[in-house]
Parts: C-alpha cells; structure tokens; sequence
C-alpha cells in the first residue's frame, strides 16, 4: 500500500470520529467507562473475526507483549485521562486542552526518520486548532483556577494519544490484526474502571443500543483499525491535521439531526479548520 493510498486509509478513522458525539448522546445514560467497555469489546470481538477470517491468527503470537502493552496504554489511557479529566474541569476547556493532539503529533512527527517538519505544517496546524477551539469552547473560554488538576489530566491525555500515534509509526512491521488486542485488553480496563468509578445503567430504548452498537463498530472499532495503518504508512503530519476536522464534523451531524443549531461560530471554524488543512496539505 502507497503513502497516499494509506493517508486515505486513516482518513477513514477522521470520518468515523465525526459520527463520535451523535452516537455518545444517544447512548445517554450509559456511563463513560461502561460504555468504553461494552465499544471496546464489540470492536475487539469484530477485529478477531476478520483476524480469523483472513487467517491471521498466526501473526498475533508472534507480536511482543511489550507492543500489546503499549497499545493498551495508549487506547485506555487516553480514554482514562480524558474522561477523569472531564469529572475534575469544565468539559469544554477540558475538551479543548484534550485536543491539542492533532497539533502535538504535526510537531513531534518532525522527529520522526524520514520525516522533515516545515512551516506550512505549523500553521495548518494552528489554524486548525483555533477553529476546534471555536467549536469545543462555543466560542469562549474561560478557565477556573481550581480546575488544574482536571487542566493537566487533560494535558496528559493529549500527549499519550499522541506519542501512541506518533510511536505507531516506528512500529510499521507490527500488524493491524493487533490493534483487535489493544482493544479487548482496553475493554478488560475499562469494566475495571466502571466498577469503580460509576454505577451501572442501560439504554433505554431501540435507538440507544443502535447507537452503543454504532460506537462500537464505527468510532470506537474500525476507527482504530484505519488509524493504525495511516498513521504507520501514510502521511502522519497531514492526518495530524486533518484531524481537526473530526470535531467540525461531529458538530454538523449533530447539526443534521437536529441535536444541535448551525451558527457563525460553526462557519467559522469551517473556514479555519479548511483553511489549516489546505495549507498543511501543500506543505508537502
């Protein structure tokens, strides 16, 4: 598979994430963690039926545990963080420090072999990052002092989502089919997790476990799949920013049905959002 064909591939996992918020506010009230549990085990359970299919069984005895720890902690440690971070800071100001990692991968993937980090990046990135601010902050930001905790926690997540995409890129001979154990052992954490933390409740109706089982193949599932194989043989700093779309999306579906009303500031962070990832894509 090509650069450009793989830089699709993982385009992919940017569409899929678009459809992250309206499945999420259907599954209400489903817990964070209970609902990362059961998404993490129907992307799982399906990654090892094509892993089965395809035969390529063979393949996962032959990865180190070392790399099946690194994915975990990379899948449920940004999934942890986040959501932690989102009990001890205002969502919004917490979401947008969160996703900061489209713009930390543009910058650390300079470091990479092979890869050459120039202005054009830099400047895509940024502007894609202020129209997502846009879109996650509703236009404003204002942070509380006695939120820090919940500030940095964020912070933490952005970067181990990062340093897992960017990591991923070193790992090029490691098979996808592996990414179906990240996720079951990400599911195992995350039942941990929810019995800890929260108190168990279940959809309530037809549209709720349609949008669980949506998370689950979609967002949650293949999402990480196409990610895998753009991030190791596509292009990493144009993903990084194309990922910024991810949000202005999610935000136009919610838009589409009816969740949520059209405005300037959506208008705005189109602009921005398109303009950054133009300006990225000719850098190159």
């Amino acid at each position: 598979m090509g650069r450009k064909q793989a830089t699709a591939v993982g385009g992919i996992a940017i569409l899929l994430w678009a459809l992250l918020a309206l499945f999420t506010v259907g599954s209400v009230p489903v817990p964070p963690f209970q609902l990362n549990a059961i998404c993490f085990g129907i992307g799982g359970v399906l990654g090892l039926i094509y892993v089965g299919a395809t035969g390529g069984f063979s393949a996962l005895y032959t990865i180190s545990w070392r790399i099946y720890a690194f994915g975990t902690l990379g899948l449920f440690g940004y999934h942890f963080l986040y959501f932690s971070a989102l009990r001890m800071a205002p969502a919004a100001e917490a979401g947008l420090i969160a996703y900061l990692w489209p713009l930390l991968i543009v910058l650390y993937s300079g470091l990479l072999p092979s890869e050459t980090l120039r202005r054009g990046h830099i400047i895509g990135a940024v502007l894609g990052f202020l129209g997502a601010g846009l879109l996650v902050a509703g236009g404003g930001v204002g942070f509380e002092t006695g939120a820090i905790a919940g500030y940095v926690l964020a912070l933490v997540a952005a970067n181990v989502w990062t340093g897992y995409s960017v990591i991923s890129r070193r790992l090029g001979d490691v098979a996808t089919a592996s990414v179906a154990v990240f996720c079951l052992c990400s599911a195992v954490l995350s039942t941990l997790a929810h019995f800890t933390f929260e108190v168990t409740a279940w959809p309530s109706g037809q549209w709720g476990w349609a949008s669980i089982i949506g998370l689950g193949i979609g967002p949650v599932g293949l999402a990480f799949y196409v990610w895998d194989v753009g991030v190791k043989r596509g292009d990493i700093q144009l993903l990084g920013t194309l990922s910024y779309g991810a949000p202005l999306l999610s935000t136009a579906a919610l838009v589409l049905a009816g969740f949520a009303e059209a405005s300037m500031v959506l208008v705005l962070a189109a602009v921005l959002i398109t303009l950054g990832a133009v300006i990225a894509a000719r850098a190159r």
